[in-house]
C-alpha cells in the first residue's frame, strides 16, 4: 500500500510539472506572435489651436468692414414722437466728415433692457410710484424683449438676470426696502456689464433714481468713459425733491447733471421729475420712445482701426409743413483698435 501511495505521488507531482510547462510555452508563444500592447496618452490639444488638416480645410477669414448703427429719436416741440420719416430726411457726419446712410430702419425690434432701481434710503416715499413706473414701461414691450433688474443702495446687486418674464421682476420690486447709501456707479457699472449677456441687438438701460451717487467704488470718470464704449443707450428718471427743500447735500445736488451726461452720451434721454405722479407717464413714453426709433448704419470713410472716439453728428433735412424737429441721437463711438 505504501508504494502504491507513493506512485500516485509521483504521477502527481509528474502531471503538474508538465501542466506548468505547458503553460510557460504558452507564454512564451504569445509573446513571440503577439507584441505587448502599447498604450499611449496624448495630451489634449490647447483650445483654439488647430490641427494641420483642420488649417487646411477652413482658411481664415477677417472682415475688415465696420457697419456703425445710430439710434435716432426724432421729436417735435411738444416732445412728441415723429415718424414716418424716410431716409432722405437725415445727414450723418462722423468728425466732420459727411457718411452715406447705407442702411435705414424704422421698425420695431426686440430689445435687451436693463432696469437700474434706486432702494437707498431716500427712496422711502418714492418706492410705491417707482414701482408703477416700472409697471407702466414694462407694458410697452414685446414678447421678444427681455430685462434683467440691478437693484442698488450701499452696493449694486443682480437681483434678476435676463428674463422675458416681466412679472418675475415685479414680484421682486414688491419687496423691496428703503435703506442705506446710493452706489449709482456701482450699478451703472453692473448692468451695462450684464448687458454683454443679453441676446438683442438694441440695448437700454432704464435708470430709476434720486439722486447722485455717495457709496460707488468707480468713479464718476471711469463710468463716462465705460458708457462711451459701451453700445447700449441709456435713460434715466430722476425723482428729484425741488431745489427750494432744505437738507439736499452735494450729492443729491450733483445728481441731475451726472444722470444727465450718462443719458445724453449714450443717446438716450434724461427726464426729472419733481411731481411723483408723473413718474408713470414718463416711464411708459420712455418704453414707447424705445418704439419709434430710426436706426441709421454707414460703412466710415475713415476705416482706421486706431481705437481712438469719433464724434458723431445727425441732422433732420426739416419737412415741409411740419413744425421745428429735434433729433437725439448716440454722440460717438470709438472705433475699432485692430
Amino acid at each position: 500500500m505504501a508504494a502504491s501511495r507513493n506512485s500516485l505521488l509521483a504521477w502527481a507531482a509528474l502531471a503538474m510539472a508538465l501542466a506548468g510547462a505547458d503553460k510557460k510555452n504558452e507564454a512564451s508563444d504569445r509573446s513571440q506572435t503577439s507584441p505587448p500592447a502599447k498604450v499611449a496618452i496624448e495630451p489634449r490639444a490647447k483650445p483654439g489651436a488647430d490641427s494641420s488638416a483642420e488649417k487646411r480645410g477652413a482658411p481664415n477669414i477677417r472682415v475688415d468692414t465696420t457697419l456703425v448703427l445710430i439710434n435716432v429719436t426724432v421729436t417735435d416741440p411738444l416732445n412728441r414722437f415723429v415718424t414716418g420719416l424716410d431716409k432722405e430726411y437725415f445727414r450723418l457726419w462722423e468728425d466732420n466728415q459727411e457718411q452715406a446712410v447705407s442702411q435705414f430702419s424704422s421698425e420695431d425690434a426686440p430689445l435687451s433692457v436693463g432696469l437700474v432701481f434706486d432702494a437707498s434710503g431716500s427712496m422711502g416715499n418714492k418706492l410705491h410710484k417707482s414701482r408703477q413706473a416700472a409697471a407702466q414701461f414694462f407694458k410697452t414691450a414685446n414678447p421678444e424683449d427681455e430685462f434683467f433688474l440691478v437693484q442698488f443702495n450701499d452696493r449694486a446687486e443682480l437681483m434678476t438676470p435676463f428674463t422675458h418674464n416681466t412679472e418675475e421682476i415685479q414680484n421682486r420690486l414688491t419687496f423691496t426696502q428703503a435703506k442705506g447709501r446710493t452706489a449709482l456707479l456701482d450699478a451703472v457699472y453692473l448692468a451695462i456689464h450684464q448687458m454683454k449677456k443679453g441676446r438683442n441687438p438694441r440695448k437700454a438701460i432704464l435708470i430709476l433714481s434720486d439722486g447722485g451717487d455717495n457709496s460707488s467704488r468707480y468713479t464718476e470718470s471711469e463710468i463716462r468713459n465705460l458708457v462711451r464704449e459701451a453700445d447700449v443707450q441709456i435713460y434715466a428718471i430722476g425723482i428729484f425733491e425741488p431745489v427750494s427743500s432744505r437738507g439736499r447735500t452735494a450729492e443729491e445736488l450733483s445728481g441731475p447733471s451726472l444722470l444727465s451726461e450718462i443719458s445724453e452720451q449714450t443717446g438716450g434721454r434724461h427726464f426729472p421729475v419733481e411731481n411723483l405722479n408723473e413718474l408713470p407717464d414718463i416711464a411708459a413714453k420712455i418704453g414707447v420712445e424705445l418704439r419709434n426709433q430710426y436706426v441709421l448704419g454707414y460703412a466710415p470713410t475713415n476705416q482706421t482701426r486706431d481705437g481712438k472716439y469719433r464724434r458723431v453728428k445727425v441732422r433732420v433735412n426739416q419737412p415741409k409743413g411740419l413744425p421745428p424737429l429735434r433729433a437725439f441721437w448716440r454722440l460717438g463711438y470709438y472705433a475699432p483698435s485692430q
